[in-house]
């Protein structure tokens, strides 16, 4: 670990030859930017040119220990000691990029390490106790050890700090060499309360940005037609979220098919639709009511006729046949 004054320039820093930068965003443990108070701390990917890097990507064979570094900048005026761990990304259950709670990762969060010290030895450690102290940036040495037996593909995680009631976190896009199959599925399309919804399914081992296209084709024609457009959404190998459309213009009667198409890099492509009838239940109501009022009203108008053409006799004479029913 490097301490120096947060206003000194940062001299080069040898990386592994596997790593590398890359853009991407900042990834926080609760899905915020880790962007501090004014006088607050802060966590970012060290870096040897100004603007710095926005995440840590590696990549490396299985068996491969790839190597990187986080600051811990603290320009306020107290020292502030901040506890450092690995962590799986993850995403909520409607697609937020998350990170996985302290001791639940068992992916990248796991093979990730700090140089600790034991009895004056140096030695890797899960988790990391740091003491900043007030405008110091700390350069804090991390590891990743790919295990051998880990599967080709996208593997995000996580350097997650902690201190003040706060966290913040760097991401680590690591990428274990293999083939790379991008694929996902759509599944239980729905529509109700002027929504459709629907469920993502990463089946592949890279992270996706889903591109999505609606059709709606019913009796009485095309009822909704969007062009595909892309999802604020990276979808992690693996997960599965719950997202909805809105569709604030339905048609008032008519039976539609519903037909979701999405598409992502790497030539993922699925499709589901769904069938929906659009019925006005309450102008039916209204009608029907109508229909009924106007039915009771004719059968009365039907029995009074009735009455007046009986003469209001309760009984008319009967003829020769009616009493003897015999036929002359």
């Amino acid at each position: 670990m490097t301490v120096r004054p947060y206003d000194q320039q940062e001299p080069p820093m040898p990386y592994a030859p596997v790593l590398r930068c890359a853009v991407a965003v900042l990834l926080s443990a609760a899905a915020a930017p880790v962007a501090a108070a004014d006088d607050g701390w802060s966590l970012a990917p060290s870096a040897s040119a100004p603007g710095g890097r926005p995440y840590v990507y590696a990549e490396g064979a299985p068996g491969t220990v790839l190597q990187d570094s986080v600051s811990v900048l603290n320009p306020g005026a107290r020292p502030v000691t901040v506890r450092l761990r690995g962590a799986d990304a993850d995403n909520t259950a409607d697609g937020d990029l998350t990170v996985r709670a302290a001791g639940k990762s068992t992916d990248t969060g796991a093979w990730i390490a700090f140089a600790g010290d034991r009895d004056g030895r140096r030695v890797p450690v899960r988790t990391l106790s740091l003491r900043v102290p007030a405008h110091t940036r700390a350069d804090v040495p991390f590891t990743v050890s790919v295990p051998a037996g880990a599967t080709p593909g996208d593997h995000p995680g996580a350097v997650v700090a902690g201190a003040g009631g706060r966290s913040s976190a760097v991401r680590v896009q690591l990428r274990v060499g293999g083939p790379a199959v991008s694929a996902l599925t759509v599944e239980h399309v729905a529509v109700h309360g002027g929504r459709i919804s629907y469920e993502l399914v990463n089946r592949g081992n890279t992270v996706l940005t889903p591109k999505l296209a609606v059709r709606a084709d019913g009796v009485l024609g095309r009822a909704l037609d969007r062009a595909p457009r892309t999802l604020p959404l990276d979808l992690l190998p693996g997960r599965r979220v719950t997202l909805t459309e809105p569709w604030r213009d339905p048609p008032a009667l008519d039976a539609v098919d519903v037909r979701l198409t999405v598409t992502a890099a790497g030539g993922a492509r699925a499709t589901a639709s769904a069938s929906v009838r659009f019925v006005p239940w309450g102008a039916l109501a209204v009608t029907v009511g109508a229909g009924l009022a106007a039915l009771g009203a004719w059968w009365g108008v039907r029995r009074h006729r009735r009455r007046t053409t009986d003469g209001g006799t309760s009984e008319r004479p009967r003829t020769e046949v009616e009493w003897t029913g015999a036929v002359s």
